[in-house]
């Protein structure tokens, strides 16, 4: 299928061939027959890719911060790899749309195949032929409303939750500051709702349009003629409430809100525009300052957005999909009509021409749609408790042992990726698209266009949505599946049973059923060929320490300190019901280390945590005696270290220092050089021993039984947070 993308980096536009997208649980396949140009946020970002590095900081100095810290935690090289990593990849455009729906899935019975539907999310309403859309962020188009004017359904959401948020009543006066496309639709709901209104816009043809469309006035900002309006129309007091719907770095528009408007009135900002208040203004008169967050509530919650769980509506009257529908139904009655804002019908594939015309001004316009082609467009015209112990599953194998099938000598490796996310592009695939021997067959997603950015930076030969056909190709010698962790454990499941060497990132399960499952699938099809992704093992550095500190005779003492800081806000690690909590996605990396530099696994783990925080004490303990305790924490300073570590035996101390420097203390004393370089976690040796052991057959890099044994010990922390007592990892015979 074709979709509309953007290199940030070059600010390329294109049109490129990708994958259909999957038609997952909980959501319906959509094909497009109308979708919306939002020719405010889209133009801008637009307008962003074109500037040069220094141009895109200025603009965007939240970023700037977010990589410093980087640097502080990661290293410049590393950092760097990961930005222009970022920079240097299509992004999807588009958040508005109107399409038929093409494939339902599990669990949606809302909608049916050939309904038409209206689709929000900058995720899942994009420039593109098919979209995969989950259930809130849909809603059946009213019989006979025109998918032109249904693709209109999120820039309306955002209108309307506007004007929610000034809580208009019956007979006020509102100003609406900036007349573009949100403007013009903030003006039509709020005269629709009895509410006076005068526009504000220095483009006299915006004036005139939301004139025609309602508004009691409309002037140029500087011009005298609003004031007198306002005047008029409130008797001097000034408009009840104030909508910026403007963009810009002028502070024009808060100053003129706070000078027309009453004393206590509403100011609503919808729009981006500068907001330097000025505190006098807004003081005197105590104006009320909210913010309009897109469509309205719902949004920026993965729960509600991609679990769909929705709010209860006698507590959250107006979600996101809610508005959605209301404002389809005010399009079919005619409260609001988005005919007049149409000012150009561009076919999907001239959209690159259209982009690039709205962005040198050759095209002035307010809405712009495209038009997909084929039956679609004729079909939408016409017509969507306890804490037990934990158990450490034995693994079994056929008594035939393992058949590990024949490779020619000198025949690459050839892999598959399934996912294709920024910890797969920025510390994996770029290590194997160098390796010698090595052949990128496939990148299998859900979403189109991360395998085609995969392909595109890595070379690979395919990319697809088709899991299956990856499992059944048989020159396929290895499969690494780097995706979220819920989809962990039954993609490795599936992928043994076809056969195929796997590499699965960490965590390999987040439940005692799904490890079962695992194994279960190894002791099926006797292919006990699997890794999980616990590279800190095959970092150089720790490697050369534990080679300095020797042997020892006695038991053991180490502490590892994980400085892990807070999550961004929206980061999908905090979608606990179905990605397992932080802990579990990375915890058994820390646990694995522990246990390589301790050569055994745990017998008992305890775990307890700080009162409302994820910080959390982690104690193993070990068959000959030995401790490790892991604190891993959120509320460090984001300065310090990631990852310390002391291991105390013997009369000896190896201390590494965040995979930077090294030191062991006894007899004598070594302490590594510092890195020249980026903190090398052991992804490229690790990557290199599990390569050797396909092409040669030999034996995995990990034994299966220290994988199993790590993530039984990663699953024991939350049922010892439950029970608040030591776990016992009972071994099963």
């Amino acid at each position: 299928m074709k979709q509309v993308v953007q290199n940030y980096k070059s600010g390329e536009l294109a049109v490129l061939d990708v994958p259909v997208p999957g038609c997952k649980p909980g959501g319906v396949l959509v094909r497009s027959a109308y979708s919306l140009i939002s020719t405010g946020t889209e133009l801008m970002k637009v307008s962003e890719a074109g500037m040069s590095m220094l141009g895109k900081a200025r603009s965007r100095p939240d970023q700037v911060a977010k990589v410093m810290q980087s640097v502080a935690t990661n290293g410049v090289p590393a950092t760097y790899r990961k930005v222009m990593g970022k920079l240097d990849s299509y992004t999807p455009l588009g958040y508005s749309l109107c399409g038929v729906v093409e494939q339902v899935g599990a669990g949606i019975d809302d909608v049916k195949v050939g309904d038409l539907v209206a689709c929000a999310g900058n995720e899942h309403a994009l420039h593109a032929e098919l979209n995969w859309v989950p259930k809130n962020l849909y809603a059946p188009v009213p019989d006979g409303l025109a998918p032109r004017h249904a693709a209109f359904g999120t820039v309306g959401s955002i209108a309307m939750q506007g004007v929610r948020q000034g809580e208009s009543q019956l007979g006020e006066v509102a100003l609406v500051i900036g007349l573009g496309l949100i403007g013009q639709l903030v003006v039509q709901l709020l005269t629709a709702s009895g509410v006076r209104v005068v526009g504000v816009d220095p483009d006299p043809v915006r004036c005139e349009l939301a004139e025609r469309l309602g508004a009691a006035a409309c002037g140029d900002p500087a011009s005298a003629a609003v004031e007198a309006t306002v005047a008029e129309l409130t008797g001097g007091h000034g408009v009840d409430q104030v909508y910026l719907a403007a963009g810009g770095g002028s502070n024009q528009p808060v100053e003129l809100a706070a000078r027309l408007c009453r004393d206590r009135g509403r100011v609503v900002d919808i729009g981006k525009c500068r907001l330097d208040l000025p505190w006098n203004a807004y003081y005197e008169k105590e104006l009320d300052v909210r913010f309009s967050r897109s469509y309205g509530p719902g949004r920026y919650d993965p729960s509600y957005e991609l679990e769909g769980r929705d709010y209860p509506i006698g507590y959250v009257r107006w979600t996101e999909r809610r508005n959605l529908a209301c404002f389809l139904d005010l399009l079919a009655h005619g409260s609001v009509d988005v005919e007049p804002l149409v000012s150009h019908i561009a076919d999907f594939d001239d959209a690159v021409e259209t982009y690039q015309s709205l962005k040198d001004g050759d095209l002035k316009a307010v809405a712009v749609l495209f038009r997909y082609p084929g039956p679609v467009e004729h079909t939408a015209e016409a017509a969507e408790a306890g804490a037990p112990a934990v158990a450490v599953p034995a693994v079994k194998r056929p008594s035939g042992g393992v058949s590990t099938p024949a490779r020619a000598a000198k025949a690459p490796v050839r892999l598959a990726f399934v996912g294709a996310g920024n910890y797969a592009t920025s510390m994996l695939l770029p290590h194997l698209a160098q390796r010698d021997g090595v052949e990128l067959s496939t990148v299998v997603t859900t979403t189109a266009l991360s395998a085609a950015n995969a392909q595109r930076k890595f070379g690979f030969a395919e990319a697809t949505t088709d899991l299956d056909a990856v499992l059944g190709d048989k020159s396929i010698d290895a499969v690494f599946v780097v995706t979220r962790h819920s989809s962990h454990a039954e993609l490795t499941r599936r992928a043994l049973l076809a056969g195929k060497t796997v590499f699965v990132e960490k965590p390999l399960a987040l439940t005692e059923d799904e490890l079962a499952g695992v194994l279960a699938a190894v002791e099926e099809s006797g292919n006990d060929r699997l890794q999980v992704g616990f590279n800190r093992r095959f970092a150089p550095l720790l490697q050369e320490a534990r080679k300095r500190f020797g042997a020892r005779t006695g038991p053991a003492s180490l502490r590892y300190l994980v400085n892990a800081g807070r999550l961004q806000h929206g980061s999908w690690y905090l979608q606990q019901g179905t990605e397992g909590s932080r802990f579990a996605g990375e915890g058994g990396h820390f646990i694995d280390t522990a246990s390589w530099l301790l050569a055994a696994d745990p017998v008992s783990v305890y775990a307890a945590a700080t009162s409302g925080n994820e910080d959390l004490q982690v104690v193993l303990r070990y068959p000959d005696g030995s401790t490790a305790t892991i604190s891993y924490v959120t509320t460090g300073a984001p300065s310090f270290p990631k990852e310390t570590l002391d291991l105390v035996a013997d009369g000896k101390v190896l201390r590494l220092d965040d995979f930077v420097r090294a030191s062991v203390y006894g007899r004598k004393r070594w302490v590594s050089s510092r890195l020249p370089k980026a903190r090398d976690k052991g992804q490229n040796a690790e990557l290199a021993a599990f390569i050797k052991a396909v092409r040669t057959g030999g034996p995995m890099p990990v034994p299966l039984e220290s994988l199993v044994a790590t993530t039984a010990a990663t699953l024991a922390v939350q049922a010892g947070l439950a029970g608040g007592a030591p776990v016992t990892l009972a071994r099963a015979r």
